[in-house]
């Protein structure tokens, strides 16, 4: 028998309170005959009486009080389900799930979201490094930053965080030993640091100038590489050549002089710095508020570098 359960238990759990059917009918709409007869469909349902009824008299069967424990418990539960969604649409809180790369999340995002999460403080952080892309619905990531335009044809959205450009980057110690390369044309018989993802090696350099171009092709033969982005940055800081970097995977290195930019003239403008979402999660307080935080936070990281590194 087809019944609005939620409905019943309301009127229920009035009548109970009320102590009268017609009472419970008026404060939920329902004319007495309305309220009769919902109260008996619920009843055969249960295949229970709830109440003894007489003209004057409504009470609750020895049933109908087990029964009104268990209404008040659920409904009260529904009730703070409904409160705890308000709240989350409102307030900052709960835990945010971050896909990033492996330097720039260990070396420049983390700062930030310390920072972040000082400002408010019911926020979590659950941040996944990986250099490969992340599936947004299978690693259950609320957002993902990515370097360069993101493929949104699967529903997803993206939002523009930054500019972006990468940069040949070496160590002091490196070019004290090889010297430093004054064009695209001197970076032959260099040694390379070249990462390697699934998509194959990031072993082809492209170089601008008004209207030249170059095109490097580092030899794998002779460049060490790996998959792990940790490691490049480790290798270039030790002095075992040459690697490319984004700008912002570099910043802190490039910030403290432990590695210097290559090139700087011939730099190549590339596709932004991008946060990648689902359309529904672009509603939730904590991602939106942390969105237009990083776009801050990239935009006063950009002027700092720019003091320091000419990119014309």
């Amino acid at each position: 028998m087809a019944t609005d359960r939620l409905g019943d238990l309301q009127l229920f759990v009035e009548a109970s309170t009320l102590g009268s059917l017609s009472a419970a009918g008026r404060k939920l709409g329902l004319s007495p005959a309305a309220a009769s007869a919902r109260l008996g469909k619920l009843e055969a349902v249960l295949r229970t009486r709830l109440f003894d009824r007489t003209t004057r008299q409504l009470r609750l069967t020895d049933e109908g009080r087990v029964y009104l424990q268990h209404c008040q418990i659920a409904l009260q539960a529904l009730a703070d389900a409904e409160v705890a969604l308000e709240i989350g649409r409102t307030s900052v809180q709960g835990k945010l799930r971050i896909s990033a790369s492996t330097d720039f999340g260990r070396n420049l995002l983390s700062d930030w979201l310390d920072e972040f999460t000082c400002t408010h403080p019911q926020v979590r952080i659950a941040l996944t490094l990986t250099d490969s892309l992340s599936n947004l619905v299978q690693d259950d990531i609320d957002l993902a930053i990515r370097f360069g335009v993101p493929d949104t044809s699967s529903g997803l959205i993206a939002r523009q965080l930054a500019p972006n450009w990468r940069v040949l980057c070496a160590s002091p110690d490196y070019l004290a030993r090889n010297g430093e390369p004054g064009t695209p044309d001197d970076l032959a018989g260099h040694e390379f640091i070249v990462l390697v993802t699934n998509n194959g090696p990031l072993n082809e350099f492209h170089f601008a100038r008004g209207e030249q171009r170059w095109t490097y092709s580092v030899a794998m033969d002779r460049a060490w590489e790996t998959n792990d982005g940790a490691l490049v940055r480790r290798w270039a800081l030790a002095g075992h050549g040459i690697t490319r970097k984004t700008i912002w995977d570099a910043a802190a290195d490039l910030r403290d002089g432990s590695l210097k930019v290559l090139l700087p003239n011939f730099i190549l403008p590339e596709q932004g710095v991008y946060a990648v979402l689902h359309r529904t999660r672009y509603t939730v307080p904590r991602v939106r508020l942390l969105i237009d935080f990083l776009v801050e936070r990239f935009a006063h990281a950009a002027d700092e570098l720019a003091e320091r590194f000419s990119t014309a």
